[in-house]
Formats: C-alpha cells, sequence, structure tokens
C-alpha cells in the first residue's frame, strides 16, 4: 500500500500507539498530524500543557513527546512500513519537534518492531519493588538500548546512589514549601472517584500507590499533605535499583534524543519483565540537578531517573482520546 493511501483507521492506531508513551504528570503534551501527501507524520509539542514551574525550559516535554515519537517509530515498524525520523526540521517552528516519513518495507533485521508488545504493557509503577537484583545481563541490554539511540544508561555504584535519593529528598522538600509547585502539581492530580473516572489525562487516585510507610525507593506522592480514605501504607525497597539516563549535551535535540533512549529502555525492561517507574523531581531544579552526575563518568547530562526491579505492573492510566491529538490533512 503506498503510504499516501494510509486510511484513518490505521493512521489512528499508530498514533494511539505513540500516545501510550509516559510524560510528566501524564499531560501528553504532543499533537500529531499527518500529511496524505508527503505520508509523513509531523510530532509537535503542545505548549498549552506545560509546567511552567516545574519544567521551566520544557526539557521534560520535549523527553515525553520523544517518548511517543519512538512509540510512533515502533508501531510504524510493526506495522511494515520504514520510519524515516529528522529531528527539528524546521528553525523557524521550535514546536515542530519532529517528522517521521514512512518509506518502503521494513527490514528483515529491524530492530524496532520486536518491542511493540510492550508499547501497552509499559505502565508506571509505584508499587513496592522486591529487593531482588536485576541480573547483569538484562542491565547490558537496557545499557545497549540506550545506546542505539545516542544515549547513555548507567548504573549507578553505592555511593551515588546515596546522592541521588538525599538529591531526591531534597528537591521533594523544597518542593513542599513552594506553594507554586503545589498549585502546579494539583492541575494534574486527578482525586476522588468521579474525577478518577472522568479522568483524561493526569495522575487518577488510584494510580497513586501506596503511602510509603519506610524504604527508600523514590516515588513521587500525587497525594501530597492531603489524606486519601482507604489508602494503604506499603514498605518499599530499602535498596532502590536506579539507573541514570544522559547525554553528553543538553540542548533541545539532546532531550528529544533523551526521551526516545528512555521509551526504547523502557519497552525493552518490560518485555524483560521489569516494573518501572520515572524519577525526575531531583531533575526539575537547576541547583540539584547537577549533583545527579556521576563526576567519574562521561555522562555530560542526567535527563531521567529510572527505578526498576521486580514488583506489580501500575495500572494503566487515562488517554486524551485521538480526535484531540490528531489531525489529518
Amino acid at each position: 500500500m503506498p503510504v499516501h493511501a494510509l486510511d484513518e483507521k490505521t493512521v489512528t492506531a499508530l498514533v494511539e500507539d505513540a500516545a501510550a508513551a509516559p510524560s510528566m504528570h501524564n499531560a501528553q503534551p504532543w499533537e500529531f498530524r499527518f500529511l496524505r501527501g508527503d505520508g509523513a507524520f509531523h510530532v509537535r509539542a503542545d505548549l498549552d500543557r506545560a509546567m511552567p514551574r516545574t519544567d521551566p525550559t520544557t526539557r521534560a516535554l520535549h523527553l515525553g513527546c520523544a517518548a511517543a515519537l519512538f512509540n510512533l517509530r515502533v508501531a510504524a515498524a510493526h506495522a511494515g512500513w520504514t520510519p524515516v525520523t529528522e529531528l527539528l526540521p524546521d528553525p523557524s517552528d521550535p514546536r515542530l519537534l519532529a517528522v517521521v516519513r514512512l518509506t518502503g518495507q521494513a527490514p528483515p533485521e529491524d530492530d524496532l518492531a520486536p518491542l511493540y508488545p510492550a508499547i501497552h504493557r509499559r505502565r508506571t509503577s509505584r508499587q513496592p519493588f522486591s529487593d531482588e537484583a536485576v541480573p547483569d545481563a538484562i542491565r547490558d541490554g537496557l545499557r545497549a538500548a540506550a545506546l542505539l539511540e545516542g544515549a547513555r544508561l548507567a548504573f549507578p555504584d553505592t555511593w551515588h546512589l546515596q546522592t541521588l535519593l538525599d538529591s531526591v529528598r531534597d528537591a521533594e522538600g523544597r518542593d513542599a514549601q513552594d506553594p507554586a509547585a503545589e498549585e502546579e502539581l494539583r492541575r494534574w492530580v486527578r482525586a476522588g472517584t468521579d474525577a478518577a473516572r472522568a479522568a483524561r489525562d493526569g495522575v487518577p487516585v488510584y494510580a497513586f500507590g501506596p503511602l510509603k510507610e519506610r524504604g527508600g525507593a523514590p516515588v513521587r506522592d500525587f497525594a501530597g499533605r492531603e489524606p486519601l480514605p482507604g489508602r494503604g501504607t506499603a514498605v518499599f525497597e530499602s535498596a532502590p535499583q536506579l539507573a541514570v539516563l544522559g547525554t553528553r549535551d543538553d540542548r533541545p535535540r539532546d532531550w528529544l534524543v533523551a526521551g526516545q533512549a528512555m521509551e526504547r529502555v523502557l519497552l525493552q525492561a518490560t518485555l524483560d519483565g521489569l516494573a518501572t517507574s520515572l524519577t525526575s523531581q531531583a531533575l526539575e531544579r537547576p541547583e540539584v540537578r547537577w549533583i545527579t552526575r556521576d563526576p567519574e563518568s562521561a555522562m555530560g547530562f542526567v535527563q531521567m531517573v529510572i527505578r526498576l526491579g521486580y514488583g506489580p505492573s501500575g495500572p494503566a492510566t487515562p488517554r486524551r482520546p485521538v480526535t484531540e491529538v490528531l489531525t489529518i490533512d
């Protein structure tokens, strides 16, 4: 089938897969436009869903859009196409983050299509994980996944891990004293049964996870200081297993590289039987973010901290209707 002849059902299905990506507070800050004549998808940033207090440079917004971009590439390969991607193709239009052109048939050695089953299985888990160590072979595979997208993934040693955890606690303490940060968080919280049931974005109450009784896992508590009736407590892992994902530089193109690498790592981890969550608290403040980097590492800038291990998968979180995020011309 010629690419320009793709029907609306197929285009919609590809975007549904793309939009299963994670994003900060599940804001889903992306827009897609399919141009029939070019057989191309435009991936655009929806700045109405930006978070000026938590993400003033839109770095996290770029990461989320890039994760959706990667899912689009995987879904296209699964459908038999070869996705050719160009990042930031128009300097005069910074909201246009990428163009993906579908060409020909996917080559037999394609490494994207095998990731497809994980797109809708990947969930953010705010549940406790076990202390069972992730085997070295799986860690090596996750490092390789990041490298395929031009980023690096490292597993901190004991000293660096403790520094990361201290940085997260420091960032959480500062946010708790920042009314603007709390107000921005509340915008994306869907507390209450009715709000959670009707949600199309944000983090619903059923995805908050239990209240941490003790343990070192860096899990953001979306309930804040508000008590939730019926919410249980749990003991989280005492020695959380974290990975840091980073790039050499720290420009919008690097953020798009990092977001695609992040999603490839998350999909591969899902296929490997791991549960995952993302930890960005220590990266949201410039005065704290630099501490997350291991000075002995060649990694220039940490873009995301990934918590992984063996434990229950999180629940599916709501998604915006495709009609809100897709335009077909």
